[in-house]
């Protein structure tokens, strides 16, 4: 009867968790990069994490695992993709991984037999993975699609090429001129290539999906992100009516997915939104805007300095006048939304850097970002630390573009790219994602690419520029805690810690401490977003 009391005490006095994980290596990424044991978790939040013999002492849960020494990570974190963009292409033609111009032209081709528009849109090709590494032209979309509109986006997202019906439609013929964008000639004629902002003059012509489709596909990428560990990421540069959908989407239960989204640079939003600021919908905030400096490396839209090393005379372009970008720092600066500028070559990067500079005056707390920050010259490093300036960036793209890039820019210039290590020395963190669909969505190649240096194809042997790798704590971190940061979610989400959304993943093998050749290897057990397995 006594034994019967004191355990009838002993129970009471415990507290209720929704959930208990224990017997379990968990990385919480906190500021010392504690290990834990257990957690646990009620109504979302982690209400404690420590020793098993701790937890189990003090809470109860009809929901206790024993994950038998399985590791778990903070939900990983995207700090730049395209998430809604990449949804409603799924309509597309997947030209990821051609490996010419005449596969490009066979799979468009099947295509056109089952296409669900008029228009034929293709996505994803790269010129720098082909025998010839060339643009290729018009000529064979003109001779097998004559009467049907092609427009097949590169990789990048920064070139195009059109077939001729596409360019009438468009208007464009070999006058037509644009700022911050190139129509290709050559010999008189219209390559049919479009650069940056040339793409828009045929984009606008574009059949869009209907809503319920793009709410559709939401889903189902959603789904492949939680296989991969995403729980949260950030949309660079959306529409307010992407914005609607994806508030549409969370409202119907559908949308589980954390997105911060950037706005796009479009002016008829600036007035309202620096009014309004930052905005969250459960799951959705809006928290700055996404413009574009220059375009593209692959695409030589990038802006660089000097002349590009394989085309004498090209140094690529701004997309829109410095005044552009000056007049819009000025504007968000008297808001709480950052300002997000995509700057790849080293010129647009010290424009951007120094428009902010301007602006800003010195250290802040404002976390502006340049996104990719691909191409830094060896001067201008310091600036990101002077004006407290945050690198978000990439580190697939230093491996996709490694077998190229110093054909683009040359052996010194290719020192400072894709220099994370010098950029995270700046300002102590550096948020890391992969502008999925121009990368794959797998962080487990971030993860790669940043320690490594290298591909999934184990290349290069030593790693590419090996100095300028990030440790694995680091990387790990620039995957949770640092891109929450960057989002200023840090105390929400990104590591586990008390009184945080319980957002976690289940690994079956541990990325600390596996060799670098398993690290592909790696598999998503289970993921839960604010409590709830979601994977």
């Amino acid at each position: 009867m006594v034994v019967l009391l004191l355990m009838s005490v002993f129970f009471s006095a415990q507290k209720k968790a929704d959930i208990i994980i224990h017997n379990a290596k968990i990385y919480t990424v906190n500021s010392n990069f504690n290990v834990a044991q257990s957690m646990a978790i009620n109504n979302g939040k982690i209400v404690a994490i420590g020793k098993t013999s701790d937890i189990l002492k003090k809470y109860q849960s009809k929901n206790i695992q024993n994950l038998e020494g399985k590791v778990v990570f903070p939900g990983f974190i995207d700090a730049h993709c395209h998430f809604t963009g990449y949804a409603t292409d799924k309509w597309k033609c997947e030209l990821w991984g051609t490996k010419s111009w005449n596969e490009v032209i066979s799979r468009m081709t099947e295509y056109s037999k089952n296409a669900p528009m008029e228009w034929l849109y293709g996505r994803s090709w790269d010129q720098n993975d082909w025998p010839v590494k060339e643009f290729p032209d018009k000529e064979k979309l003109d001779e097998l699609f004559p009467n049907r509109p092609v427009y097949l986006k590169r990789i990048d997202g920064h070139a195009a090429i059109a077939n001729q019906k596409a360019l009438d439609i468009a208007g464009i013929n070999l006058h037509t001129k644009i700022n911050g964008g190139e129509i290709e000639q050559k010999n008189g004629k219209l390559t049919g290539i479009l650069i940056d902002n040339a793409m828009t003059l045929v984009e606008r012509h574009l059949p869009q999906i209907s809503d319920e489709m793009a709410i559709n596909y939401f889903a189902e990428l959603q789904k492949e992100c939680f296989s991969y560990g995403l729980t949260s990421l950030h949309d660079c540069g959306i529409t307010e009516h992407t914005l609607s959908l994806l508030e549409k989407s969370q409202a119907q239960n559908v949308l589980k997915m954390k997105v911060f989204a950037l706005l796009e640079d479009n002016p008829d939003y600036y007035e309202k939104w620096t009014k309004k600021g930052r905005y969250t919908n459960g799951n959705i905030t809006i928290g700055g805007f996404k413009v574009y400096s220059d375009g593209a490396l692959g695409s030589r839209g990038a802006c660089l300095i000097h002349d590009y090393s394989d085309k004498k005379g090209w140094r690529g372009f701004l997309l829109s006048d410095q005044e552009h970008f000056r007049t819009l720092a000025k504007k968000l600066k008297n808001s709480n939304l950052q300002m997000c500028t995509h700057a790849i070559g080293d010129s647009a990067n010290r424009t951007i850097l120094k428009i902010y500079g301007e602006v800003l005056g010195g250290k802040n707390d404002r976390r502006w970002r340049i996104e990719h920050a691909q191409v830094v010259d060896k001067n201008d490093f310091g600036l990101f630390g002077k004006y407290s300036v945050i690198p978000s960036v990439q580190p697939t793209h230093a491996t996709s573009d490694m077998y190229w890039a110093e054909e683009r820019l040359g052996k010194e210039r290719l020192k400072y790219s894709y220099a994370y290590e010098d950029l995270l020395k700046q300002n102590g963190w550096l948020p890391l994602g992969t502008d999925f669909p121009v990368e794959e969505i797998s962080p487990f190649k971030t993860f790669l690419a940043a320690v490594a240096r290298k591909d999934a194809r184990n290349f290069p042997a030593n790693g590419f520029q090996k100095e300028n790798a990030l440790t694995r704590e680091q990387a790990i971190r620039g995957m949770t805690i640092w891109a929450a940061k960057a989002a200023f979610q840090e105390n929400e989400i990104g590591s586990l810690e008390v009184g945080k959304s319980a957002d976690f993943i289940i690994l079956n093998q541990d990325l600390m401490t596996i060799p670098e050749t398993e690290i592909l290897n790696t598999k998503v057990l289970e993921a839960f977003s604010n409590g709830k397995k979601v994977y």
